[in-house]
């Protein structure tokens, strides 16, 4: 619901905006208002880390099915099948997918191989400055860069990695060493070495290789 109030909003304002423009302002509002209904979210999911400025605020994030981020294709496909969630009316196509699904996917997400899933809040300044610290080990993390994974893994394994790579900033330093050395038989090293392997190999994951 905030999504939606935020994108009438803007198009109330846009439509107020291009009224002054006549025919040619209606054309104008007529391929804005489109934009906005199917690429609002969209843009906001592959940009923001899986979060809607609405999903922000009520602590939610669309990721893979195999938790990795969400991309471009993923987003569009969820997306742009909410119209078939809708039907026949009032969503309840969306309703008895959410209910019926083993995962309470709903068929945008089916079909797109998506999930909600409830993430951290970022409101006031502990979430700002956790977030500062999410960050910084992210870029620490992207500099380690990828690597492929050294044998093939199903699905909850690979989850189970990019979930490591995730949680650092809550885990303590010996927390992670003690994790990664877990997965020794997997990296080939112990220690910050084997640290940095994993990471490489979560990176690999996330991004696709």
């Amino acid at each position: 619901m905030i999504d939606e109030a935020i994108a009438w909003v803007v198009s109330i304002a846009f439509a107020i905006i291009v009224s002054y423009f006549g025919e040619a302002g209606v054309g104008v509002y007529l391929v804005v208002y489109f934009l906005i209904e199917w690429f609002y979210p969209v843009l906001f999911e592959v940009l923001r880390h899986g979060q809607t400025p609405g999903k922000g605020v009520m602590g939610l994030r669309v990721v893979c099915d195999d938790a990795t981020p969400i991309g471009w294709n993923d987003s569009l496909v969820r997306n742009l099948l909410r119209v078939v969630d809708f039907l026949p009316v009032g969503y309840l196509a969306g309703l008895v997918s959410v209910v019926t699904s083993r995962r309470f996917q709903r068929l945008g997400d089916l079909a797109a191989g998506t999930l909600v899933v409830h993430a951290d809040r970022v409101d006031g300044p502990a979430g700002e400055e956790r977030a500062a610290a999410r960050e910084e080990w992210a870029e620490a993390d992207r500099r380690l860069g990828a690597a492929p994974l050294p044998i093939p893994l199903v699905v909850e394994e690979r989850r189970g990695i990019v979930g490591f790579a995730e949680r650092q900033p809550d885990l303590s330093a010996e927390r992670i060493l003690e994790l990664a050395e877990l997965l020794e038989p997997l990296s080939g090293a112990r220690g910050e070495e084997g640290r940095q392997r994993v990471i490489r190999i979560a990176n690999g994951i996330a991004g696709g290789e």
